[in-house]
This record gives C-alpha cells, sequence and structure tokens, in this order.
C-alpha cells in the first residue's frame, strides 16, 4: 500500500465493529440509557449554568439570553441527532475519530483524535481549575482560608493574608481533584458511573431547588425590555447581542459529545446511545432556560456581570444560607464534568493506541478491572500537572473551536456513510439527510467565525505537532498499513 493510499485509507465499519468485539479489547456493557444521559448531563451542566448566565445576560442579551440559549440548544441539537446515528451504527469507544476513520481516512482520524486530545484534556484542566476555585469559595464562607499560594496557576501574583503579593507555587486542589477522579475511573467503569449519577441527582436538586425558590421572588420589571436596545456594537444587546449570545452560550453545552465515548460499554447502544444523547441535551436546555429566566428576573441584567451571578440571585432574595448549597451544586456540577472528561479522553488515546497510532501499551486493558488504565493514568497525571500550572483563561480558549471542528466532521460523516453505504441497517436515523446535518455543519461555522484570530492559531499550531507526530510515528505503526 502507498503512502499516499494509507493517508487515504478508510477503516470498514465491520472491521471497527469486530475489533470492538475481540476478546483483547472487550469491555463490560453496564451502561443503561439513564447513566447515559446521566454521563451527558454532568458533562453539561457545569460552571455554565453558574457563571455564563450572568455574563452573557449582562453584556450581551440582557433577559433575551433565554433564546441565546434556545438557539444554541437548535445547534447542538442538529450535530446531537448525527451523533446519535453514528454512536448507535458504530457502538465503539473513540467517538468522532472513530467516526472519521471510517469516512475520511486515517489521516483525518489522527487528525481529530489529535485535536480531541486538546479538547478534553485542556476542557478537563481548565474544569478543573474553576473546580478548584468553587472549593476555595465554600472554604472561605465556611471559615477555612487555603494558602492563596497553593490555589493558584504557578507564577501568578496572588494576596497574602497580611496584604503582600507573593508569586503563586501551583493550584494543589485542582491537581488533587483530576489525580482523584482518575483513581475512581481505573478502579472500574460501573463503580465511576454510580459516583456520577449520585453527584448529577445532588447537583440537578440545587439547580431546580433555585429554580423554585427564585420564582418566587421574580420582579417582572427587571424583564423589560425584554430586548435591550443595540449600544451601536455588533452583538452588545440587541438582535445582534442574541446571536452573540447564542455563540457564547453554546460552549456551555459542549460536552454532550463525550457521550458517544460511552457506546461500547451501553447495555443496548441502539437504543441507549439516542436516548442517552438527545436526552441530556434536552434537560440541560430546560434547565439552562429557567436559570435564565428566574436570574434575570431576580437582578437587573446589568449587574449580572459577577463572578457568582446565581449566588447574587439568591442574596436578593435574603436567603444567604441558601449560597452555600448553590457553591457546593457548582462544586459537584464541576466534578461531573471533570469526570466525563477524563473518561473520554482515556477511551479515545486507548482507541488510538489499539489501532498503533499511539503506542500500544496506552490501549491496554486491567486484567481484572477491565478498565484501560494506562491510558487513564496517563491522561490524569498529564492533566492534573496542566491544571496546577496554567491559568484558567489559557486554557479554556482553544476548548470551543477543537469542538465545533469536530462536530463538523462529525455532521460530515453521516452524509458521506448514507452515500457509500445506504443499504445498512441503522437502528437510529437522520431525518432529512443531507438537510439536517448541513444545518448542522452551517451552525459550527456560523458559531467558529466569531472566534479570534489567535484561538484559530493555536490550534494551526496544536495541529501542526500533531502532524510532526503522525509523520514521524503513527503511520509506521498503524495496523491498517500493515495488514
Amino acid at each position: 500500500m502507498t503512502d499516499w493510499s494509507v493517508l487515504l485509507a478508510r477503516k470498514p465499519v465491520a472491521d471497527i465493529v469486530a475489533a470492538a468485539d475481540s476478546p483483547g479489547r472487550r469491555v463490560p456493557r453496564v451502561l443503561g440509557p439513564v447513566s447515559i444521559a446521566a454521563m451527558g448531563v454532568g458533562a453539561i451542566i457545569g460552571a455554565g449554568i453558574f457563571v455564563l448566565t450572568g455574563t452573557v445576560a449582562a453584556l450581551n442579551a440582557g433577559p433575551a439570553i433565554v433564546i441565546s440559549f434556545l438557539l444554541a440548544a437548535v445547534a447542538c441539537a442538529l450535530v446531537g441527532l448525527c451523533y446519535a446515528e453514528l454512536s448507535s451504527f458504530l457502538p465503539v469507544a473513540g467517538s468522532t475519530y472513530t467516526y472519521t476513520y471510517a469516512t475520511l481516512g486515517e489521516l483525518a482520524a489522527w487528525v481529530i483524535g489529535w485535536d480531541l486530545i486538546m479538547e478534553y484534556a485542556l476542557g478537563g484542566a481548565a474544569v478543573a481549575v474553576g473546580w478548584s476555585g468553587y472549593l476555595t469559595s465554600l472554604l472561605a464562607m465556611l471559615g477555612v482560608a487555603l494558602p492563596p499560594q497553593l490555589v493558584a496557576a504557578t507564577g501568578q501574583m496572588v494576596v497574602l493574608a497580611d496584604g503582600t503579593k507573593a508569586a503563586a507555587i501551583a493550584n494543589l486542589p485542582a491537581a488533587a481533584i483530576v489525580l482523584l477522579l482518575t483513581v475512581l475511573l481505573v478502579g472500574g467503569t460501573k463503580e465511576s458511573v454510580r459516583l456520577n449519577n449520585i453527584m448529577v441527582a445532588v447537583k440537578l436538586t440545587v439547580v431546580v431547588a433555585f429554580i423554585g425558590l427564585g420564582a418566587f421572588y421574580v420582579n417582572s420589571a427587571n424583564w423589560q425590555p425584554f430586548v435591550p436596545a443595540n449600544t451601536g456594537e455588533y452583538g452588545s444587546f440587541g438582535v445582534s447581542g442574541i446571536l452573540r449570545g447564542a455563540s457564547i452560550v453554546f460552549f456551555a453545552y459542549i460536552g454532550f459529545d463525550a457521550v458517544s465515548n460511552c457506546a461500547q460499554e451501553a447495555k443496548r447502544p441502539q437504543r441507549d446511545m439516542p436516548i442517552g444523547i438527545l436526552g441530556s441535551l434536552g434537560v440541560a436546555t430546560v434547565l439552562y432556560v429557567l436559570v435564565a429566566g428566574v436570574l434575570t428576573g431576580l437582578v437587573p441584567y446589568a449587574q449580572l456581570n459577577v463572578p457568582d451571578p446565581v449566588g447574587k440571585g439568591v442574596r436578593t432574595m435574603g436567603h444567604e444560607w441558601f449560597s452555600v448549597f448553590i457553591e457546593l451544586g457548582a462544586l459537584i456540577g464541576l466534578t461531573t464534568v471533570i469526570l466525563v472528561l477524563l473518561y473520554g479522553q482515556s477511551r479515545i488515546f486507548a482507541t488510538m493506541a489499539s489501532d498503533g497510532l499511539l503506542p500500544e501499551v496506552a490501549g491496554r486493558l486491567h486484567p481484572t478491572l477491565r478498565t484501560p488504565w494506562i491510558s487513564q493514568i496517563t491522561v490524569g497525571i498529564a492533566v492534573a500537572a496542566v491544571a496546577a500550572v496554567a491559568p484558567i483563561d489559557t486554557l479554556d480558549e482553544l476548548v470551543g473551536v477543537g469542538t465545533l471542528f469536530a462536530f463538523i466532521l462529525v455532521c460530515g460523516a453521516v452524509i458521506y456513510l448514507r452515500l457509500i453505504d445506504p443499504h445498512t441497517h441503522r437502528p437510529f436515523r437522520v431525518p432529512y439527510v443531507p438537510w439536517v446535518p448541513i444545518l448542522g455543519i452551517l451552525a459550527c461555522l456560523g458559531l467558529m467565525s466569531g472566534l479570534a484570530p489567535s484561538t484559530w492559531l493555536r490550534l494551526v499550531g496544536w495541529l501542526a505537532i500533531g502532524l510532526v507526530v503522525y509523520f514521524a510515528y503513527s503511520r509506521y505503526h498503524s495496523r491498517l498499513m500493515n495488514k
């Protein structure tokens, strides 16, 4: 097989499914639709619902942020339908990487796999840094102060108790939560999912409690005007503000794609995966819209550009005691996001290793626990190290563009597989192909167009490093190439 043909060689769908069921790669099918949906809700409902609602309302959309959330949900639903078809059609681990291997070939699969490594690893590290911030805030409310040098990025200037400034050593809580969840994931998927289900239930209880309690204190005058007049700058209120808000809050939904990595461990993937993916999106959308509506009804939107807008809403009600539960809910919410991202990252890592594109050892399953323990530990250590030393604003810049890039390829994969393999049974089918996937692609491109040029440059730099790795190592060890 020539080098050029290898780059374009596709991995047959039948081979992908058969390899996943081989004795060396078979994993226990322990996940039902409720657990899969809980994984999705756990990944989606995080800092976005506690922070992003206030920022976008104050700077972009005002009370019309509820429309921004609905528009973002439509874009996610278009992509989610494509994920549902592919995850039931190809019920294996690997997410977008696997789908791309079956459609666009090995080189494209490597590029998207390398992109997903960045998305999940940096996303997990960024959320871990946010988790550390909420932990510090919660402990401070309880009268416990952590040393500032140990809760910030390396080198970042912090204010000490005596008022002097010093350079931070490392963000130890951020690293600690990543390592703790890594140990949990190595211990077994079933146990990890059970804990995730409990945490998601607690988190949803806190969110629903805020909605239910806050509804009695809403001042409808705060919703006027519902769409504030544009300030003369694109994206600052008015219709453009709603659209800009949709582009921003779209990233609050990032995480549902990680659910597709559950396919190989789903009890009945053909039924459970569509329910899990679309169900988690539906639950998240309803909660986002209700929280945004209640929050802008409690507090004038111009006052919501604060680190803890939901906490501000609670204080407006006069229930200071409830602030502790809000902080706790945010902490638990971020924990579930980290868990799902670490889970998804290790599965992609292991899948790429089993294809020979990464060292084979990373794909090995633990003989007793039946989890990809080497890849899980490797990912955990790397993410913990990044979370300890890097600030959150540096980490989260690349996550969005990487995710949208992956979403476009997923929509394209549905169209391509329908063309080349139209007669294969699909347990779940996207309606109106190719129009629904095309709309998904256009929605993602529209959101990507609003990103800063520096973000694109960083993505190009990361992908360039990936191409060096591919041509120096992966193409020579590819199982497809060496058949």
